[in-house]
Order: structure tokens, then sequence, then C-alpha cells
């Protein structure tokens, strides 16, 4: 790391305090309160108390220190991480039918992500505005109504982008979790016997007594490592070497003290157990702390609404969701994103949940089981990339895999038996999002490969004008094409209603990587195939946004010049006409129609003026 770096250090730790953390930094507002759940049926009685604090200590420790920290964020694809990310690195080196395999767990996982970004606003907000009930229950009739303003705020400045506020997160954040270690610190010195919960046999011993009600428990216990899946998904943003910086300096020790604060005062007051977070603070430190949690969730909603972002504009550049606009927020940071259908989407279903459950632990039962789910699949595609992209010996992943899904599973199974309490809410989300993305991905290239079938070889065409060559009007005409095998379908209806070609002939087409950047040398690459006949190959990453008019200027450096006023675009737009198949087929065709209807049209999506546009049309059956 050279002396710049160092220097950024310190700030980009504070940022990812702010940005990574602010889910599993919010947590402890509920999981130790969700341990005591009638559901579970447990007395806070000190044996019990031991047994949950070092349940949630070593869930902090083997699943964020050792997995996700040390493991996980190995596998990055240049520096960025993420299920999607994961998931094409996991297919590279496989067999066909292992990389199918991977593709769809790799898809479930992001459809799982989508509904765990739905509840965990929902589930934070509610939980820290649910202070106001121990200042005072008169309280209790407006936690629900100010829940919906806040949630409200908190989607309408999104257009705005974190650029601007995004400098509060950290500090904030840090203020948060020096407040949980204090409050917990303080308590702790108060019941110092409490620290025996360390020790892993307190754990076991747990579950030996307990045995199904134990395993029930878990379900609860998981809940203080939701928000997990940032670490690997924000690692592009902020770095390995910040993200483990901030955890083990700051948010592990204070994230621990809060929770075996917790576990104090419940040994001294077992009727804490109703909210026992902010009944460790004093009378006179209730309200600001109210305020502090409530803006803290704020943060850990904006922190998982901008991944959901992140997640989305992948997914589309990867072709597994159809086009949308994306704003930019912020002229330096890429990263910084707006896609206002997503963001409304959202805010409707945050809402709809909100107003559904009304209560943090009624939301408690659907939040583990999108996070548990996404844990194993994500060991999953771990272990494969580290069997074939890194050459792990086989008996190591294979003891390494089966270790993790000791761990992993069991998470999830608590969780399942909470699935008509609340656990069917994300995983209906997430076969939605599942459906959606893979209907789009296979749909697609059954269309394409139709048009294939349809189309001629560009080479023969080519070769056929020069034997009977047609008239030739002023100026560049640039088809747009999928593919640089055929002859785009728009430069045949042109070409077969018009009778005439430009001067000049461009074929361009744009390619997306499973890489987050190409380099920008790279990005366009010029083939002249005859005296009039042009193709220009485009490449981008999934972290960049296709752009003709930058394609110019690469073209420019190269040599090639474009007078824009000069120079005409054709597109082809397809309309699909469903054809009888079977019930399940068509569903996926009408789906299929149906996104392709509400995608943004390409012109849009490629930034093409719309003044130097020619559309024409063609009827594919699907």
């Amino acid at each position: 790391m050279d002396t710049h770096n160092k220097q950024k250090l310190p700030a980009i730790t504070m940022a990812a305090i702010g940005v990574v953390y602010g889910d599993i930094g919010t947590s402890p507002l509920y999981t130790f309160k969700e341990c005591f759940s009638p559901h579970v049926g447990l007395a806070p009685t000190p044996e019990v108390i031991f047994g949950f604090l070092s349940l949630i200590l070593w869930s902090l420790i083997l699943v964020v220190s050792l997995k996700y920290l040390a493991f996980v964020l190995r596998a990055d694809n240049r520096g960025e991480g993420g299920i999607l990310t994961l998931m094409s690195l996991a297919g590279r080196n496989t067999l066909p039918n292992m990389t199918t395999a991977l593709l769809v767990l790799g898809l479930i996982g992001g459809g799982f992500f989508y509904g765990e970004v739905v509840i965990t606003p929902a589930m934070s907000v509610l939980s820290a505005l649910e202070g106001l009930q121990v200042v005072t229950p008169l309280f209790t009739p407006y936690i629900l109504p100010i829940a919906v303003v806040v949630l409200t705020f908190l989607f309408m400045i999104q257009k705005h982008g974190t650029a601007r506020v995004g400098g509060f997160f950290g500090p904030i954040m840090l203020v948060w979790f020096i407040s949980l270690g204090l409050l917990g610190l303080a308590s702790v010195v108060q019941h110092p016997e409490v620290l025996s919960a360390i020790n892993p046999m307190w754990g076991i011993r747990f579950f030996a007594a307990h045995k199904w009600i134990a395993f029930i428990a878990l379900g609860s216990v998981v809940l203080a490592i939701t928000g997990v899946e940032a670490l690997y998904a924000d690692m592009g943003h902020f770095g390995k070497i910040p993200i483990r910086l901030a955890w083990f300096s700051v948010v592990l020790p204070a994230l621990v003290l809060n929770y075996f604060g917790q576990g104090a005062l419940l040994l001294r007051n077992p009727e804490a157990v109703t909210n026992p977070f902010f009944l460790l603070a004093p009378n006179w430190a209730l309200v600001p702390m109210v305020i502090l949690a409530t803006l803290a969730t704020v943060i850990a909603s904006q922190a998982v609404i901008s991944g959901v972002f992140s997640l989305t504009r992948q997914a589309v550049r990867l072709g597994y969701l159809p086009g949308m606009t994306i704003k930019h927020t912020s002229e330096s940071e890429a990263g910084q994103i707006y896609l206002p259908f997503i963001n409304w989407m959202l805010f409707v279903a945050v809402i709809v949940v909100v107003m559904a459950f009304r209560e943090s632990s009624n939301l408690a039962a659907a939040y583990g089981i999108a996070v548990t789910g996404t844990m194993v699949i994500t060991t999953i595609l771990a272990c494969s990339v580290a069997r074939y992209n890194w050459d792990w010996s086989a008996r190591l992943v294979r003891v390494l895999l089966i270790v993790l899904l000791i761990i992993d599973v069991p998470f999830f199974a608590a969780n399942a038996l909470k699935l008509l309490a609340g656990g069917w809410l994300p995983l209906a989300l997430g076969c939605i999002m599942f459906a959606i993305m893979a209907t789009w991905k296979w749909e697609r290239f059954l269309l394409f490969r139709q048009l294939s079938r349809m189309s001629m070889p560009l080479e023969a065409f080519i070769q056929s004008l020069a034997k009977d060559p047609p008239a030739r009007v002023p100026g560049t005409a640039i088809y747009m094409a999928r593919t640089q095998q055929g002859v785009p379908h728009a430069l045949l209806h042109n070409l077969k209603h018009n009778k005439v070609l430009h001067e000049r002939v461009v074929i361009m087409t744009f390619r997306t990587q499973d890489v987050p950047y190409v380099e920008p040398e790279q990005h366009v690459h010029i083939e002249r195939l005859s005296d009039t006949f042009w193709r220009i190959s485009a490449t981008y990453g999934f972290h960049e946004t296709p752009d003709v008019e930058e394609v110019f200027r690469r073209c420019l450096q190269k040599g090639m010049v474009f007078n824009l006023m000069g120079t005409s675009f054709f597109l082809s737009r397809e309309t699909l006409i469903p054809t009888r198949r079977s019930f399940f087929a068509m569903l996926r065709v009408k789906l299929f129609i149906l996104l392709s209807k509400n995608s943004l049209r390409t012109n849009d999506f490629f930034h093409i003026p719309a003044n130097r546009v020619v559309e024409l049309g063609v009827q594919v059956e699907c």
C-alpha cells in the first residue's frame, strides 16, 4: 500500500463503518429481545442468558470474522464483490451442467437479497421507534405513522444520491457504535460474571439442555448477523483492508460489549426482557438514544437500498433484467446511482410490509430466512471458486464446505420453521425476482438465437452488395447489432424497403463482460470490412455505462471521425408474437413480453440522440 492510500485509509475505514456495517450494527436493537420472544418460550435465567450470549458471540466470530472476512472476501472480481459476482466467478471453470446449477443458485441468492431489502428498512426503523414506548406508553399509537413518515423521507431523498450526505454516515455510525460499547461496558462492569459466556461450552450446554427449543431459538440468534452480505457486496467501494479494519477495531468490540451488557441487565432485572436495548440506557439518555437509533436505522436502510441499486445495475448489464433508467448522482463516484423504478417499487413494498406487520417482532420471523438462504448459497459458490478458480485441493474444499454448511444449514432450517409466521414473505419476493431474472435471461437467449437463424451472414451480404451495388446516399448509417456474425435486421429492412444505403455503413455492437471495469484502451475495437462497411465493437464492464458519444470519442482517438449531424442510427424493434406452447412456457413468454414492453428503449439505454434514430420493426414468434 502506497503513502497516498495509507493517508486515505482512516477516511475509507470511517466510511465503511457507516455504509458496510449499518445493517449489522443495528441488530442489537432487536436480537436479544427476540431471543426471549413468546414463540421461543424461554425465561431469562442465567443459564439461558449465558447460552444465548455464547451463541451470538461465536456466530459473529465464525460467520462474520472467519467465513466472510477471511474466506469469502478473497473471491473478488477485480476488487468487486456481491452474489452475482460470486456466481460469475464460480461458473468460469466448471462443466456446463455444474455451471447451470451455480447460475440458478446465484439467481436465487440475488432474489433473496431483494426480499431482504424490503424487510430491512421496515424492521430497522420500527425497532428504533419502538424505543418511544420505553420513554412513555403514550407514544404507542404514533409509532406506525412516524415510521411511515421516516420511510417516506428516506425514499424521497434517494434521487439526490448519497454523495451529499455520505460524509455524515461514518461519523454518525461511529457515535452509534461508541454508544453501544459504552452502554454495554457500564452494564458489564456491574455484573462481570456475564463474561463467562465467552466460553463456547455455554452454547453447547444450552443445546444439550433445551434441544428442540434451542434449535428454534437459532432463528432469533441469526438476527445478530443480518447484514453480513454487505461486507462482500460493498467490497468494491471500500476495499478489503478498510472493511476488515473497521470490523475488528470498532464494530465487533462494540457489538459484543452491547450484547453482553444486555445480558448483564437481564441478570439483575429479568423484567427488562421487554426491551433490553433501550432499558440499558439511563433515563436521561432514552430520548437521545431513540433519535440516534432512528438515524442509525435510516443509514442502515440507505446502505441496503444503495446495494440493491448496484445489484440491479449489475443484473441489467449482465442481461438478467431488462434495461431501465439509471441516473448517476455523483460525478466522481461511479457507484453512486439512482434507479427511479426500483426505488419506488421498494417504497411501495416497504410501506405495505410496515402496515401489514405493524411491529418489529412480527417482522422478525420474516427477516432471517432471506439472510440464511443467501448464506448457504454463498458458501456453495465460494467453495466452488476455491476449488476451480484457486485450485485448492478437493479434500480441503470438501472439508471446508462441510464445516461451513454445518453452521449455515441449521440457521436456515431454524428460520424455515417460521415460514407460515412471516418467512413466506422474503421467500415469495425471492421467487418472484428469480422468475423475472431467469425468464428474461432465457427468453432473450431464445429470441437472439431465432433472430440469428433468420439473419444472413455479414461477409456473404457484403460480397452480394459488391456484385449488385445499391444506390448510395451521403452520410453515415450506424446499425445497432446484438451479435457480430449476422446482418442486423434493420439493415436488411432498410435496404429492402428504401432500396438505398449510406456512403458509410457501421455495424456497432455493445458487449458486457463479467468484470466490473474494462481498461479504457480496450473499450472500442474498429474493424474495416470493406471500402464502405465498418464494424465497431464496444466492450464494457458491468459497473460501466455504455455511451455512444464516449464510443465516438474513442473512435476519434483511433482516427475514425463521425459527424453527428450527418449520422443516422438504425435500430430494430422486435414485436413479439406468442405461439401456442405449454401452459408454463406460455406464462414465461407473456412475462417476457410484458418485461420487453416496459424495458428502456435502446436509444435511451445507450444514450443515442433521439433526433438521429430510425426504428424499423420486425415480428418474431416466441
